[in-house]
C-alpha cells in the first residue's frame, strides 16, 4: 500500500517537472508608446500550451527601486491572468521623465514560466504624434496656419513635457501636374505660422509634422490642407458681382409684382365675377306666382319700385249732411206747385265729378218753383238753423264720393 502511494507521487512530480519544463516564456516583449500612451505587447507560441488555457501576467516597478533598496521590491500589477498579448499602462501615469522596469510571464494550471524583463523610458522611447488639429485662414495673398499641439492622456500639451517641441511645416501649390510641384519648409515653434510668398488667388495645401530633436523624435505628417489665397479684387468681378445683384433684385421684384398681381386677381374673380348668370337660371331664381321657392333675385323694375318715395297722409273725414225734420220747416207757399217724386233728382255725375263742390238743393218735402222763386224759397226755407255749406271733394277718396252718391233718404244730396 505504501509503494503504491510512493508511485503515485513519483508520478505526479514527474508530471509536474514536465509540464514547468514545458511553459515557455513570452516573446518578443515590446512597449508602444506614442506621446503618453504606453502598451505593453508580447508574442507567445499557442502550440506549446497543447489545448489548455493560458493567461499572462505583467508588472511595473520604477527602476531605482531595484538599485537602492536592501530588500525585494513591490512591483505593481498592471494585468492580472489576461489572456490578451498587451496590456494598457497609460492609466498609471508613468512618468515621463522616468525610467521603469516591466515584465510579464505565462500562467496555465497553476504553473508560471519565467518572467520576461523589458526597461522603458517614455522620455526616450515614447514616439511624439503629430498636431491634434490644423487650421489655415487667408491672409491677403498669404496664409495663416493655426497648430493644435499634441495631447496626452489628460488632454494636456505635450509641450509641457517637451519643450523644445516645434513643428514643420510643408508647403506647395496645388496643380493637376504632380511633377510640377516644388514643396517649400518652415520650421516653428509657435502655434500660428504665416506662409509667406504666396501668389494671390492660388490654392495651396500645408502638411506638418511635430519634431523633437533631442531624441531625433519626429511625427507623422498630417493629411493635406488647402485653401485659396485672397487678393486684390479684379475690376470685372466687381462689375459682374454688381451685374448679378441687379439681376437678383430685378428677379425678386418682378416676382412680388408677379404675386401681388395674382392675388388682386383671385381676389376679383372671387368676389366680382365677370361671368353672368344664365338667362334660364335667373328665371328659376325669380320668385313666380305660384312658387314656393323664395325669391332670389330681384327684377330692376321691381327693385326701382321699391325705392321711390312715397308720401302719407291723412285720411279726411266723411262729411254728412242730415235733413232737419218735417216740423223745424216752415209751410211752403200755396202757390208753388208739388214736386211729384219724394226725392231731388240728382246732377250728372259729370257736373259734380268736374266742380267737386256740392251744396244743398231742397228735400223731399220741398216744391221746386219757377226759375228764380225757386232758387229764392230754396235759399229762404234754409235759413235758420242751418246754413248752406260747401264741401271741398278735391281731397277726398273716390271711395267718398261715391258712398255721398248713394245716401239713403237721410243724407242729402250734393250738387253744384
Amino acid at each position: 500500500m505504501a509503494a503504491a502511494l510512493y508511485v503515485c507521487l513519483l508520478f505526479w512530480y514527474l508530471q509536474t517537472n514536465a509540464v514547468a519544463v514545458e511553459l515557455t516564456p513570452p516573446q518578443k516583449v515590446t512597449v508602444m508608446a506614442l506621446n503618453t500612451n504606453y502598451t505593453l505587447s508580447w508574442d507567445w507560441d499557442q502550440s506549446a500550451a497543447e489545448g489548455h488555457a493560458v493567461t499572462f501576467t505583467a508588472q511595473y516597478v520604477a527602476k531605482y527601486k531595484l538599485k537602492f533598496t536592501k530588500k525585494s521590491p513591490s512591483w505593481h500589477v498592471a494585468c492580472e491572468k489576461t489572456s490578451h498579448r498587451s496590456c494598457d499602462l497609460s492609466a498609471f501615469s508613468l512618468h515621463y521623465l522616468g525610467i521603469f522596469v516591466l515584465r510579464v510571464r505565462a500562467n496555465m494550471n497553476g504553473h508560471h514560466s519565467d518572467w520576461v524583463q523589458k526597461e522603458f523610458c517614455p522620455d526616450k522611447d515614447a514616439a511624439v504624434g503629430p498636431p491634434t488639429k490644423v487650421d489655415l485662414s487667408p491672409a491677403g495673398s498669404d496664409l495663416d496656419v493655426f497648430i493644435s499641439d499634441p495631447l496626452t492622456t489628460t488632454n494636456s500639451s505635450m509641450k509641457n513635457l517637451l519643450p523644445k517641441l516645434y513643428y514643420h511645416i510643408l508647403y506647395w501649390e496645388r496643380s493637376v501636374d504632380a511633377q510640377a510641384l516644388r514643396p517649400q519648409t518652415l520650421s516653428s515653434s509657435a502655434n500660428v505660422v504665416t506662409l509667406p510668398n504666396l501668389k494671390a488667388w492660388t490654392w495651396y495645401c500645408v502638411s506638418i509634422q511635430s519634431r523633437y530633436d533631442f531624441y531625433n523624435k519626429s511625427s507623422s505628417f498630417t493629411s493635406p490642407h488647402c485653401l485659396q489665397t485672397e487678393g486684390a479684387t479684379p475690376w470685372w468681378k466687381i462689375f459682374v458681382y454688381f451685374l448679378g445683384s441687379l439681376v437678383i433684385c430685378f428677379l425678386v421684384m418682378l416676382l412680388s409684382i408677379y404675386c401681388l398681381f395674382w392675388c388682386y386677381k383671385t381676389i376679383k374673380a372671387t368676389w366680382y365675377p365677370s361671368t353672368q348668370v344664365p338667362q334660364y337660371l335667373k328665371e328659376y331664381l325669380w320668385d313666380s306666382p305660384g312658387s314656393d321657392i323664395p325669391r332670389l333675385i330681384t327684377p330692376d323694375s321691381e327693385s326701382e319700385l321699391l325705392c321711390d318715395k312715397v308720401t302719407v297722409c291723412p285720411e279726411p273725414p266723411v262729411l254728412e249732411v242730415h235733413n232737419p225734420p218735417p216740423e223745424a220747416l216752415p209751410a211752403p207757399p200755396s202757390d208753388l206747385e208739388p214736386v211729384s217724386s219724394g226725392r231731388h233728382s240728382r246732377q250728372d255725375s259729370s257736373g259734380s265729378g268736374d266742380s267737386g263742390v256740392y251744396s244743398t238743393g231742397g228735400s223731399s218735402s220741398l216744391r221746386q218753383p219757377n226759375s228764380n222763386q225757386s232758387s229764392t224759397g230754396a235759399e229762404d226755407s234754409w235759413q235758420g238753423p242751418f246754413d248752406m255749406e260747401q264741401v271741398k271733394m278735391r281731397d277726398m277718396a273716390p271711395g267718398l264720393k261715391s258712398q255721398l252718391l248713394t245716401a239713403d233718404e237721410g243724407i242729402v244730396d250734393m250738387c253744384v
